[in-house]
């Protein structure tokens, strides 16, 4: 039972995230969760996401604009450790705490802000008013700035990521593809963490990490076939819904 919710989780999050830019940890962690020590969890986590980027990467690269990659990606790169480093830094204000079953959620102050800004830049991609408007390439640096040092206080570098490619009007192949590689720019910049993460334990279970990646695998090669069957305005509508999706679950304190 195990190795299938974690297989589902992994197959159904590396599709997810194929579009969005973001989601295969966020589905992933807490089901490896359901059955290891949460620091188990947290490293074979970054292992399937690091290896599954990879994967993205060797599927997608031929659409990759390496101009947008290199001028979003290296600023983001050095935010993200900036951030992550404030965020040892700095407390948790905490707004307010609920409970639902047995687990407890915190919505906090940092998150509610991050979220709400998720939300003002997805009604660009549905309010027709707004559709239209676009990012000029010149804002790239600022856009990998703000997003890398954001993603590294929160954690969740994909879904600001995804926000800002959103306004370039890029092709949905070249939306996907740069945003893969500017992923595995921000992993190669996690490298030291993710050692910190498997030195922490003293054995991974191999077993359900390969069945895990392999899953990832298949779904981030199941996105790429799905690819060429959506729209452009379908595809927008999608990363625009998975933001907004993941906008109200970030400010609810539930990822």
């Amino acid at each position: 039972m195990d190795v299938f919710l974690i297989c589902a989780a992994a197959l159904l999050g590396s599709a997810l995230t194929f579009f969005s830019g973001f989601g295969l940890g966020t589905l992933l962690l807490p089901v490896f969760g359901l059955f290891f020590p949460i620091e188990v969890a947290i490293a074979m986590t970054a292992v399937v996401h690091f290896l599954n980027n990879i994967f993205k990467l060797s599927l997608t690269y031929k659409n990759i604009e390496k101009k947008i990659a290199w001028q979003f990606g290296l600023p983001a790169m050095l935010a993200a450790i900036a951030g992550a480093w404030l965020l040892s830094q700095l407390p948790t204000y905490t707004l307010h705490t609920y409970s639902i079953a047995t687990n407890t959620y915190y919505i906090t102050l940092l998150k509610t802000l991050i979220g709400i800004l998720m939300l003002l830049f997805a009604l660009f991609e549905i309010l027709p008013s707004l559709k239209r408007s676009t990012v000029s390439p010149t804002w790239l640096p600022l856009g990998g700035l703000l997003s890398g040092f954001f993603g590294g206080l929160s954690g969740h570098q994909g879904a600001l990521r995804s926000v800002f490619l959103l306004r370039l009007q890029l092709s949905k192949q070249t939306f996907i593809a740069t945003g893969i590689a500017i992923a595995c720019m921000i992993d190669i910049s996690r490298l030291s963490m993710y050692a910190q993460q498997l030195s922490k334990v003293n054995t991974l279970p191999w077993a359900q990490v390969a069945a895990a990646t392999v899953a990832a695998f298949a779904g981030a090669w199941m996105g790429n076939i799905w690819l060429k069957k959506i729209t452009m305005p379908a595809f927008q509508w999608m990363v625009a819904i998975f933001i907004i999706l993941f906008a109200c679950l970030l400010i609810l304190g539930i990822v």
